[in-house]
């Protein structure tokens, strides 16, 4: 099974955040993120670009980079990791990062999950698995339910969408890789504190009922 980064992969999104965002990637790293998926999408290639950059330079090596959408970014800037969708063309994308990058895809089902590990992703985002406001077009909650479904292909699996640290000991119940987590960071007053929040639930054991399934 693919060895990630960490358990808690920092989703970026400039609208959401309190401050210029790579501020904002900065004090989430020095409260102890290592793992940061550069998402913001909309804006026009050139300005995309120049983002990247800042948050790949506020970033300064410390921590792992993902880019998401754009191949060809992630490799001029020395990025390991690119997210994309679940349509995307893997043994492409395979072939210009090399046998060392780390490829994840968005998913959305369980059936997603499957076609991913089919297809050779190292790992997935499955979203929405609660109710959230950050993205609120993506459809009804997904649950506990189908993330177990999902964690049982043996792909490594981040829950995404409406997740706050009380919820991490059921997802971690759920067999899930760690947590994808981005209006909770990015809009955070005091992100230090609930990304602490994020890694303590992190560090600790799952807990589960005696029948197996999470309180």
């Amino acid at each position: 099974m693919t060895l990630l980064p960490s358990r808690l992969l920092v989703v970026t999104d400039r609208h959401l955040a309190s401050r210029d965002l790579p501020a904002t990637v900065d004090e989430a790293f020095s409260a102890g993120a290592r793992w940061i998926w550069f998402r913001d999408k909309d804006l026009e290639p050139h300005a995309r670009i120049a983002l990247a950059r800042q948050v790949h330079d506020a970033i300064a090596g410390r921590a792992t980079l993902t880019i998401g959408t754009d191949v060809d970014l992630a490799r001029e800037l020395g990025a390991i990791g690119v997210h994309l969708s679940i349509s995307a063309d893997l043994a492409s994308v395979r072939e210009k990062l090399g046998a060392n990058g780390l490829i994840g895809l968005s998913a959305h089902s369980v059936a997603d999950v499957a076609k991913a590990k089919i297809e050779g992703a190292d790992y997935v985002t499955l979203s929405p698995i609660f109710a959230t406001s950050s993205k609120p077009g993506y459809g009804p909650a997904i649950g506990l339910s189908d993330l177990k479904a999902a964690t049982a292909l043996h792909i490594p699996v981040l829950a995404l969408g409406g997740v706050r640290p009380v919820d991490v000991q059921k997802i971690l119940g759920a067999r899930a890789a760690g947590v994808a987590v981005m209006g909770a960071i990015m809009q955070a007053r005091d992100i230090h504190a609930r990304l602490c929040a994020f890694l303590s639930s992190l560090n600790s054991p799952p807990r589960t009922t005696q029948a197996g399934t999470t309180d």
